[in-house]
């Protein structure tokens, strides 16, 4: 069966890790692995590296891992960029088309910021961002679609737009060009009230009341409520704020009057990390955890915006399996390619996937920092075993309510180097490599290893409220990622 490629990062979502099944319809519109500069250019390449920078992202997700990378761009740096972004699933590259034609259109930052935090994950949202779409979006594709509107629906066609030093290219079936309208108008027979309604048979689903709470046993008083309130209202603001305003449903997630294109544990939480999110200061509100995740987009997307006058920046978009990029792009041609985890045995795998984008990276002798970034989401999980899981159990396990919180813990206070090694041999990692022309990155200049790990041991200053945040998050601790660069 052939692996599904894309937005998924199939990770055990946390409601999954808490039993049950959620309630979705198939989409996934936000990242549920927190964002990370693919870059590092002070890292690697160095601050004050004169060449081109081009980075692929093969299974992009949404555009968090683009936008911080951007943001976190040396000052010094006035290159060209050159980003390829991929997704499989239509639905994340229709809205990753619709928030960068926004980031290089609107000139007014404020203006531009705002209107891309809520139309990336509010439900409902402004007539403001609304006539934006409708006004200054719109045009852009309708004059696309007009123009080949003669060609096969399954015609694969690009488009180019400049923007002064910027420019966007996007290439879709004809078919898709056409259904690309339809994320700019909300249906006409969709009122808010419907759609709230339509919103909250997932987001509130009766039969999901017992795993909402497990979920929120883990949370602190103040968190749940911002929570509870985020499921029923659908907007990503401060918690004090008013919403009088929002009375538009969002037309990149209603292109039906009767469907919510995402499950019911979606939450914007899980693409960001929850440590830097805590750390942002909201005023008197020192809790209100959705006040901070808005204010720390904001931020990101205010820096993310503020690079791009000092940069000449080309974004090229696909909508494609991630195994057929190679027929698209050219070798040696990449300075970083990030494929999120279809390097996943439930996935491509790792052979497949090195087979296919080793060959794109720049060589060592144009690029000794070029490198290829995988993340294993499941290899951990598939690999233990019995004898493995026996060894969490104690005697005097806590019973009832205590329990849910001793099992969510116990993934977070383990270490799983001596798994992975133990899956890294049963794939032959290293023999899959020589025949590759890979070499895994012994020491990683990109992002940890095991990013999500307990830093603090127990009794060190902020040990427990680093537990506390990691419990609460939509990470396990079992993540695990591998850096790779030309032989």
């Amino acid at each position: 069966m052939a692996a599904r490629l894309g937005s998924r990062e199939q990770k055990s979502f946390i409601y999954c890790r808490r039993g049950g099944r959620t309630v979705w319809d198939e989409e996934y519109l936000w990242g549920n692995i927190p964002a990370f500069d693919a870059l590092r250019l002070g890292s690697n390449e160095g601050e004050d590296y004169g060449g081109v920078i081009r980075m692929l992202f093969a299974a992009s997700g949404d555009l968090r891992n683009i936008v911080k990378t951007i943001a976190q761009l040396p000052s010094s740096y006035s290159q060209p960029l050159e980003l390829t972004i991929n997704d499989r699933d239509f639905e994340t590259v229709a809205h990753n088309v619709i928030l960068l034609l926004i980031a290089l259109i609107v000139e007014e930052v404020d203006e531009a910021v705002d209107c891309i935090i809520h139309l990336w994950y509010s439900a409902f949202v402004r007539e403001s961002d609304v006539d934006l779409l409708r006004h200054r979006i719109r045009p852009l594709i309708e004059d696309v679609c007009n123009k080949i509107k003669d060609k096969k629906p399954e015609s694969l066609l690009a488009k180019t737009w400049t923007f002064g030093r910027h420019s966007l290219r996007v290439i879709l079936e004809r078919s898709s060009w056409d259904r690309l309208l339809t994320f700019l108008d909300p249906p006409a027979s969709l009122t808010a009230d419907r759609a709230l309604e339509v919103r909250a048979a997932i987001t509130l689903a009766e039969s999901r009341k017992d795993y909402r709470d497990r979920y929120m046993y883990c949370q602190s008083p103040s968190h749940r409520i911002a929570f509870n309130k985020f499921r029923e209202d659908g907007l990503l603001l401060p918690f004090g704020s008013s919403r009088h305003e929002f009375r538009e449903p969002n037309p990149t997630f209603f292109q039906s009057a009767n469907t919510w294109p995402m499950n019911d544990n979606a939450d914007p939480l899980h693409g960001w990390s929850l440590d830097e999110v805590s750390a942002t200061s909201t005023g008197p509100a020192t809790t209100d955890i959705y006040g901070k995740l808005f204010f720390y987009i904001r931020g990101m997307l205010r820096s993310f915006l503020g690079r791009l006058p000092s940069l000449k920046l080309s974004f090229e978009l696909f909508q494609l399996d991630a195994a057929r990029l190679p027929d698209h792009l050219e070798n040696n041609s990449f300075s970083r390619i990030e494929v999120s985890n279809i390097s996943d045995a439930g996935w491509l795998g790792i052979h497949y996937t090195l087979s296919l984008m080793v060959p794109l990276l720049q060589t060592p002798l144009e690029n000794p920092h070029a490198s290829l970034i995988t993340l294993f989401m499941n290899a951990v999980d598939e690999t233990l075993t019995d004898e493995d899981r026996i060894q969490d159990l104690t005697p005097h396990s806590p019973t009832t309510k205590r329990l849910i919180k001793f099992n969510f813990g116990r993934d977070l206070v383990r270490t799983y180097d001596h798994i992975f090694d133990r899956c890294s041999k049963k794939l032959n990692f290293r023999e899959a490599t020589d025949l590759l022309g890979a070499a895994m990155k012994e020491t990683h200049t990109i992002n940890d290893k095991w990013p999500f790990r307990l830093k603090l041991r127990p009794g060190q200053a902020g040990a427990q409220e680093e537990f506390d945040r990691c419990i609460t998050g939509g990470v396990s601790g079992k993540e695990r990622y591998v850096e790779w660069k030309r032989a």
